[in-house]
């Protein structure tokens, strides 16, 4: 028996800028993962306008995400409008890698993730790509049917694309890299148990890899790892710290024991907020706002 869930998102950000009748100007950006969702929405001007964020209980993580999200959607007034002029569907799904556009062959894309995972993808899920056409190299992802299956149904014939959370991070970092005069960036984005790393030297996206974690010291294990395989020692290193963390966090005191310079990041400068983000901490939403930067 199917039950119905009232589920009220833990963020909520509303500008009365946004004309809900507009959205053929506007982009829908969404985010999705085992436990939770959010979305942005980008007004006819490019301002980021509409957010909200939800976090799935853990008596529902069990249940695919096509039968939570229908209890997000159900009689909601942004995402149940449209058309849209854009969809973008960022996920926080479990497998990626990064393939440089040279070698890439599309048939191939299942193998590569293979390779990488070591073993086959199951059979309701399927290699998706997105082309980073300045990086010069591909992402490539695992993506679920009845997912895909799901938005087709919400949004018919409506112009979509699906990025991994990575590659949103990867267009998000690239903007904020332009802006910065070190040679040698860092960006740590934390969500849950895991830490995604993204190292870009002299403007190239030299590393990026996402780390399981259970406790500080493996963290300090894994950056530290990360440093050595670079070659680059910790003075030399400009880390940005996003997503879930925060000056009072455990992690943040225990990497700014050997971090000199380590700092919480700010949103991408070309990003346009309503005035109602003021109070949103720059550096909680970064994959989602690259999300917003895909067309930049």
């Amino acid at each position: 028996m199917q039950i119905n869930v009232t589920l009220t998102p833990t963020v909520i950000i509303h500008s009365s800028s946004f004309d809900p009748t507009k959205t053929a100007k506007s982009v829908l950006c969404m985010e999705v993962g085992r436990d939770r969702f959010r979305f942005l929405v980008q007004d006819s001007r490019r301002k980021a306008s509409y957010l909200e964020d939800y976090t799935f209980p853990s008596l529902l993580t069990d249940r695919p995400l096509t039968e939570i999200l229908p209890d997000v959607f159900r009689h909601h007034p942004i995402l149940s409008a449209g058309p849209w002029q854009e969809i973008r569907i960022g996920v926080n799904s479990s497998s990626f890698t990064i393939v440089p556009k040279p070698i890439f062959r599309k048939e191939y894309a299942s193998s590569y993730l293979s390779l990488m995972r070591g073993s086959a993808l199951p059979a309701h899920e399927f290699a998706q790509s997105y082309a980073h056409e300045s990086e010069g190299f591909l992402s490539i992802f695992n993506l679920e049917h009845p997912l895909v299956d799901y938005f087709s149904g919400v949004y018919p014939l409506q112009p979509s694309v699906f990025v991994h959370q990575i590659g949103s991070l990867i267009q998000a970092t690239a903007e904020l890299d332009r802006h910065i005069m070190t040679p040698h960036n860092m960006w740590f984005y934390f969500e849950d148990e895991f830490v995604s790393i993204l190292y870009r030297r002299e403007k190239q996206l030299i590393y990026c890899n996402r780390f399981g974690y259970k406790n500080v010291q493996d963290l300090a294990y894994y950056v530290l790892y990360v440093l050595d395989e670079m070659g680059l020692p910790p003075a030399e290193a400009n880390i940005y710290l996003y997503g879930e963390i925060t000056p009072f966090a455990e992690s943040y005191t225990t990497l700014s024991r050997f971090l000199p310079n380590l700092s919480f990041g700010h949103s991408p400068t070309s990003l346009k907020l309503a005035d109602e983000f003021d109070d949103l901490p720059e550096h909680r939403y970064l994959s989602l706002f690259g999300l917003s930067l895909l067309s930049e």
